[in-house]
């Protein structure tokens, strides 16, 4: 599904889920616009349908991008218990990522922090949801934040059977700690995004991504449905998407902080493929990224929301610690300084 001639491509030097970029910018080079048909030519309709299904996939990481990258790991090591797994300094495109978690990325979801050199500010907008984090009480998470000099809420909310809290980071973003009494793999558990229509996220999430429904609830009296999908229906195994629709609400504004959530794949360009078969806008044809050889591939979901795929071999390359770059410092003015 082609962008259209002289239109940005959104991820024309798209680093592996993440973007160099302070904004989209206007592309010219029709090698990295996206081709008008991502599917492989001897792949047909039936096999597309049935590979997102067959196909190998986890969700790796969220892509965002922050102001102070120091002040932000300070308070996800502080306050969510996270550390730092991965560091990458581009400073010949002036940003660079930090990735951090409760465990190697071979096997857990990681948050991508993006820091483009010299942005402080980002607008969240109002159409991403939180991020949530699984923790056995919530009371004792929020008093270790306010120990800590943290803001905080004096305690939890309780809704039936349900405890949580949301907390804010240094840059605006919610966390949203939820009480499980179960042991869980995956502390970090959840990302929601508001949608428009949440029937047609349920689908194309399903067809298109390859995901499956683990609940559906409405709340009439709060005049809105939540949903959730994984690839686990063990919800304590891995990270969920939750949607959240508003009754009536269809117009969010998405703001320039959030990215988009990185999905490993074993084949871009069958998945690609499968994606525009179920309606998604590809933004960044698949193919293997300029120097490093990573093959990705972007789509839009149909309220707008990025995913970018990842080939799983070459993610397991980028996870050698060869590629890993150590020794990188931030100044209090969040200037580089190279060790």
């Amino acid at each position: 599904m082609s962008t259209g001639a002289g239109t940005c491509c959104l991820d024309c030097r798209l680093e592996t889920g993440g973007c160099g970029y302070k904004e989209p910018t206007t592309c010219t080079d029709p090698k990295k616009m996206a081709c008008p048909s991502a599917a492989p030519k001897d792949t047909n309709q039936d096999d597309l349908k049935l590979w997102p299904r067959d196909d190998r996939r986890r969700i790796l990481h969220a892509v965002y991008r922050v102001g102070d990258i120091e002040k932000t790991m300070k308070w996800m090591q502080d306050c969510l218990g996270m550390q730092i797994l991965r560091k990458r300094d581009v400073p010949e495109e002036k940003y660079m990522n930090v990735f951090m978690g409760y465990g190697a990325e071979d096997n857990h979801f990681a948050a991508e922090l993006t820091y483009n050199y010299g942005v402080s500010k980002y607008d969240i907008g109002t159409a991403f949801g939180h991020f949530g984090i699984s923790t056995p009480n919530v009371q004792k998470s929020l008093d270790n934040m306010k120990k800590l000099g943290y803001k905080a809420p004096a305690g939890p909310t309780k809704d039936g059977n349900n405890v949580f809290a949301y907390v804010d980071d240094p840059d605006g973003y919610k966390f949203k700690f939820i009480q499980r009494s179960k042991s869980t793999r995956e502390p970090f558990c959840q990302v929601s995004y508001r949608v428009a229509d949440v029937d047609r996220s349920i689908l194309f999430y399903q067809d298109a991504y390859g995901m499956k429904l683990i609940a559906r609830r409405d709340f009439p009296a709060q005049k809105k449905t939540m949903a959730y999908v994984a690839y686990d229906l063990d919800e304590t195994r891995g990270t969920v998407v939750e949607f959240e629709y508003n009754y009536g609400k269809t117009d969010y504004s998405k703001g320039t902080g959030y990215a988009q959530l990185a999905i490993g794949t074993e084949d871009v360009f069958k998945t690609a493929g499968a994606c525009e078969l179920g309606g998604g806008k590809t933004v960044r044809a698949p193919g293997p990224l300029p120097q490093i050889g990573t093959k990705i591939y972007g789509v839009n979901d149909p309220d707008g929301w990025k995913t970018v795929w990842v080939d799983n071999s070459d993610f397991a390359k980028e996870l050698e610690p060869s590629a890993f770059v150590h020794e990188v410092h931030c100044t209090t003015a969040n200037q580089r300084q190279h060790s």
